[in-house]
């Protein structure tokens, strides 16, 4: 096992460890999580003995194989396959002394060697953990310098994977991978045998891989038993025994419950729609979590929207060749979609087509009089101007604005004092990421396109994100492989997928499905349907909407007063309830204050029965007409 004892460390003056303990059982597959900064990654170079410690002591079994995703870049010559390869050291070894021995007896020996480690499936093990992680087998041949930086960061991975090993260090693996890789690496790693410390921004990964967690807080290693869901609650639970957080998670519950009981008014009886709306209630539950995060923001409501804010007609989307055909997409206000699909697929193009930064090939891209764009891309983070403050670049974007209100909102973003007024030269991915996020919240815009935005990110920060995208009120598109993320923010799915974009009417676990479904169509050699079928139904979905609109718009602008009123009402009620919870209302001095509290609270609480009641008629009544057409 691995034992740490009263271990301190320190890095540039820094402190990250005073004192700290922690036991890691053999087999035990553990997150670690914190802030940015607090010692994660430093955690592991310790156990990698890439870096020493200032006291205390650290037990690791020294017969232990450890293997650790490396961050670094290679430039090499050698071909993806060879490269994954390497991993296996022992495999490398013995093909080395074999080459060199003259030995008949030592031959028989090294030959015997390489019969214990399987040797003759290796190659075709590294084969499907390049297709895992989003390789073509076209591509396995390619050398590494060949690829981007990202997809050299997958091969990496791959090289980490293919060590056989005791241990397995990954430093936030699915920051490259899209969706469908990253659910391959889940189902991976819930098979691995060792022991396995995961450092992660994705919440459902470390769900559904880790059955222990490690915060890092206040110099310190606090363990918990159950996976992220399961710490978050027991952290809230240790948080609530405080007055002063009871109190902050009582409002921060408040603002969640009342975001629910708007979104129920909305959500139909879609998949997605039914599926958002529990990922909202277990929000609310959660919140209390994260009082004491240092993130806090909103979006700005937006002042104005066309309708639709955004189209594209018959379009060919791609570059000196169509990668999408035949798409056809209307954004209008309050549009929350999710694209789906994998890495290659078209995902990007469409976004750029969306920004505009890429003309389509064919068809028409249409957008609004008063459409205001905010769009969030990896390269965004190289375009920051790095010589310059945070506060410089907010205030050159708007000058009229105050310096303090500058100030109080880069502070939602953990922006304060100096590394508010510092230059950026020395941020980290997380701190460009966090900044390329507030410019974009600063210019207020109505509709968001959002490429992986969690990537670099720290679960508060993602935390911070989802709760201030719940309450955006603008149009929302959004990439990820963040499905903690996609759950709380999108009510609908499109599929980049064949050429083609197409509705997915479905959730994630349903996208899961059809993505083992299509896997063994595909080792089955069926095609499955023929490519116009997708036109045709995407035709008659154009029309049946249409359709829907034009009858379900009467019965729409009703449920939205009733929508705003059960709001009004919501708030006041939350008012009422603070007020309550002061104990100098109940002293004789302050009967008649609390009577009319009182009184006034059945009042709203009657009214509300009575709006719920005809938000349910009217909804009926909608979904009568919706299953008419």
């Amino acid at each position: 096992m691995i034992e740490l004892i009263d271990l301190s460390l320190q890095r540039g003056g820094k402190p990250l460890l005073e004192d700290a303990s922690l036991r890691v059982n053999p087999g035990e597959h553990m997150a670690l999580v914190g802030a940015n900064g607090s010692g994660k990654s430093s955690l592991f170079k310790l156990l990698c003995k890439e870096l020493g410690y200032d006291s205390g002591e650290l037990h690791l079994p020294g017969h232990w194989q450890i293997a650790q995703m490396r961050q670094e870049v290679d430039a090499s010559d050698r071909p993806a396959i060879d490269y994954v390869i390497d991993g296996h050291a022992a495999f490398r070894r013995l093909e080395s002394e074999i080459a060199a021995c003259t030995d008949d007896h030592r031959l028989a020996e090294l030959l015997g060697e390489m019969e214990l480690i399987n040797a003759y499936q290796i190659r075709s093990d590294a084969e499907r953990l390049l297709q895992g992680l989003g390789f073509q087998q076209q591509e396995i041949e390619r050398p590494v310098n060949g690829f981007s930086g990202g997809w050299r960061i997958r091969l990496n991975l791959a090289q980490a994977l293919m060590c056989p090993s005791d241990l397995l260090l990954l430093d936030e693996p699915t920051n490259h991978l899209d969706l469908d890789a990253s659910m391959w690496l889940e189902q991976w790693l819930r098979r691995y045998e060792g022991t396995l410390l995961l450092i992660s921004h994705d919440r459902d990964f470390i769900d559904a891989c880790c059955d222990f967690v490690v915060h890092l807080e206040h110099h310190q290693l606090y363990r918990y038993r159950g996976n992220y869901s399961a710490f978050e609650r027991q952290r809230s639970e240790r948080l609530a025994q405080q007055q002063q957080a009871f109190e902050k998670q009582q409002a921060e519950r408040a603002h969640m419950e009342d975001f629910v009981r708007r979104f129920r008014a909305k959500a139909s009886k879609a998949k997605q729609a039914q599926s958002r709306l529990k990922a909202l209630e277990r929000m609310s539950e959660i919140a209390p979590a994260h009082v004491d995060s240092p993130f806090k923001f909103r979006f700005y409501a937006p002042s104005q929207f066309s309708d639709p804010l955004l189209s594209i007609s018959q379009a060919s989307l791609g570059y000196s060749e169509p990668i999408l055909r035949n798409v056809n997409l209307s954004i209008h206000p309050g549009s929350r979609v999710g694209l789906l699909g994998a890495n290659g697929a078209g995902k990007s193009t469409l976004m750029k087509t969306l920004a505009g930064t890429l003309s389509p090939l064919a068809g028409q891209r249409q957008q609004g009089e008063h459409i205001y764009m905010g769009y969030f891309h990896q390269h965004q983070l190289e375009s920051l101007d790095l010589h310059a403050s945070p506060l410089l670049q907010l205030q050159r974007l708007r000058p009229d604005a105050r310096e303090q209100e500058v100030r109080n909102f880069l502070g939602g973003f953990n922006f304060k004092g100096p590394r508010a007024e510092g230059d950026c030269l020395h941020f980290s991915g997380g701190e460009k990421a966090r900044l390329a996020l507030a410019i974009i919240v600063w210019q207020k815009p109505n509709m968001l396109l959002l490429d992986e935005p969690t990537n670099h990110l720290d679960l508060e920060m993602c935390h911070a994100l989802t709760s201030a995208l719940q309450d955006f009120e603008g149009a929302v598109i959004v990439v990820s492989h963040d499905r903690h993320l996609l759950r709380n923010t999108v009510d609908e799915f499109l599929l980049v997928d064949d050429g083609a974009v197409t509705p997915f009417d479905g959730s994630l676990d349903d996208y899961r499905q059809w993505l083992l479904s299509r896997d063994k169509t595909s080792d089955n050699g069926d095609t499955g349907a023929s490519p116009e079928e997708p036109v045709v139904d995407r035709k008659r979905a154009r029309q049946e909407a249409a359709a829907r609109r034009a009858k379900l718009a009467p019965l729409s602008k009703e449920v939205k007063k009733l929508e705003s009123r059960m709001a009004t009402i919501g708030r006041e009620l939350a008012d009422i309830e603070q007020q309550l919870a002061d104990p100098a209302l109940y002293e004789d001095s302050n009967k008649q204050k609390l009577k009319e509290l009182l009184t006034r609270q059945g009042t709203l609480r009657e009214e509300n029965n009575g709006v719920e009641e005809a938000w349910l008629t009217l909804q009926e009544e909608m979904e009568a007409l919706a299953d008419e057409l």
